[in-house]
């Protein structure tokens, strides 16, 4: 517990520098300790490892960067993660939380829930919407700063993310603490079929991948969720109110995507450039629709398991 007398001395430096925050941090578990931005390594990090998601990349790094600019902002940063399983969802959201806070992860005020660990019965909703009401509420009120991460909204039991209706939207002052600093990300394959044909009648038409943009698959994504049954996402009072900041879109990966997912598990490997086994793995996967074989079915999920059977 950080003593009487140097909490006198703290509001005399605002922010907290050199000498006097070594000696801050040495005494004190405070989350401006451990929250450490790093926006040009998330970028190029985003970037480096993160392949065909230019939309992903971009809304990520920028939404992010320009909330974090802002000293009082209005509410909350809400990013929303669609796609298939495999397109980077979870990837980005790591790097993100490796990027904000020194312990990535590990962080004490980073927050992961996962409805088959946390929520696994829905019966038990009005518990479980009581727990995280006051899970959420109480590590706020310790830190402004804390991130929020629900993998899996689609298995998320309905009506349970209606309980952070409250901290999400505009208000300065919520239970006497203000929660405007924090960020949520919500991650979920809802809509990965309305992000599919977007990209599909793009492939068709002849379109460039990377002309896709965000505007033409907010609403679509909205959509989708709003009306996908029996999943967190279901007639949600978050997306009725127009709570979510930005819902990122993450494409369909092709073939030349997955190889290059391979090629990076490889280089991980110190297995260098192995075209052999980038080409075996590209070629053993299964890709859609069936007539065309544009998109890998599983983006890079299935790539670690298929090196091992090729090398």
């Amino acid at each position: 517990m950080l003593p009487r007398c140097l909490w006198a001395l703290l509001p005399l430096f605002s922010p907290v520098h050199g000498v006097f925050q070594k000696l801050y941090c040495s005494l004190s578990d405070s989350c401006d300790c451990d929250f450490k931005p790093d926006m040009r390594g998330l970028e190029w990090d985003l970037y480096r490892n993160v392949f065909g998601q230019h939309l992903a990349q971009d809304t990520v790094s920028q939404e992010v960067s320009a909330f974090l600019q802002m000293k009082s902002p209005e509410r909350p940063l809400v990013l929303s993660l669609h796609g298939a399983s495999g397109t980077g969802k979870t990837l980005v959201s790591s790097m993100l939380v490796s990027h904000l806070y020194g312990s990535g992860l590990d962080s004490a005020f980073v927050h992961h829930f996962v409805p088959t660990l946390h929520f696994p019965q829905a019966q038990r909703l009005l518990e479980y919407q009581r727990a995280l009401k006051d899970w959420v509420q109480g590590n706020l009120t310790s830190c402004a700063r804390s991130v929020f991460l629900f993998d899996e909204m689609e298995n998320m039991p309905p009506g349970l993310m209606d309980v952070l209706e409250p901290f999400l939207g505009p208000f300065h002052v919520v239970y006497s603490t203000n929660y405007r600093k924090a960020i949520y990300v919500f991650i979920s394959t809802v809509g990965a079929q309305a992000i599919s044909k977007v990209a599909l009648n793009a492939r068709v038409k002849g379109r460039d991948r990377e002309e896709i943009k965000l505007k033409e698959l907010q609403d679509v994504i909205a959509q989708e969720a709003f009306s996908a049954n029996n999943t967190g996402w279901s007639r949600s009072s978050l997306l009725a109110q127009k709570l979510v900041t930005v819902f990122v879109p993450f494409l369909p990966l092709t073939r030349v995507h997955v190889e290059r997912c391979v090629g990076a598990q490889l280089a991980l490997r110190g297995l260098g450039t192995r075209s052999d086994v980038v080409q075996a793995v590209g070629g053993a996967l299964t890709y859609s629709p069936k007539h065309a074989h544009y998109f890998s079915t599983t983006g890079c999920k299935a790539v670690t398991a298929k090196i091992n059977l090729f090398l």
